[in-house]
């Protein structure tokens, strides 16, 4: 069976950086299982699956607007350093969540501080970047 839209999917997969940098994978553990459509995966990663079926292994590079998307400049704010906590320690590439403007949480990226202003960046971390998406499907229903 290949898969289609409304597959449900067990697979092994990975995502790498272009610099080859492992993101996250199943790989050496248990496979994942997840319905297509159901938001487990982007649409873009779950487009380049359309076909495949159990046994199948494939690698696809996926552009940044099939992914994370493009990294935003207005996304990235600054902040006066007073508006942290002195006992916050604060670390380029620290991930800190932030209150959002309808009280739900939002996480940002610490990107540059000094004493006076810190830079945090509320662009998903791997926005702006093409993904290596690899697969090895195992199972489809």
């Amino acid at each position: 069976m290949q898969i289609s839209e409304s597959s449900q999917v067990t697979l092994h997969f990975s995502l790498e950086l272009e610099n080859g940098d492992l993101i996250d994978s199943t790989f050496g553990k248990n496979p994942a299982t997840f319905t297509m459509g159901d938001g487990s995966l982007l649409k873009g990663f779950e487009k380049r699956m359309i076909g495949l079926k159990a046994g199948d292994k494939d690698a696809f590079l996926i552009p940044q607007e099939d992914g994370f998307g493009a990294s935003n400049p207005n996304n990235i704010q600054q902040f006066k350093r007073s508006t942290f906590s002195n006992e916050q320690e604060l670390a380029e590439g620290l991930i800190m969540s932030f209150a959002d403007a309808n009280g739900g949480e939002l996480p940002g990226v610490i990107k540059a501080f000094d004493e006076k202003m810190v830079t945090v960046d509320f662009n998903h971390p791997l926005a702006g970047n093409k993904i290596t998406f690899r697969v090895e499907i195992h199972d489809v229903k």
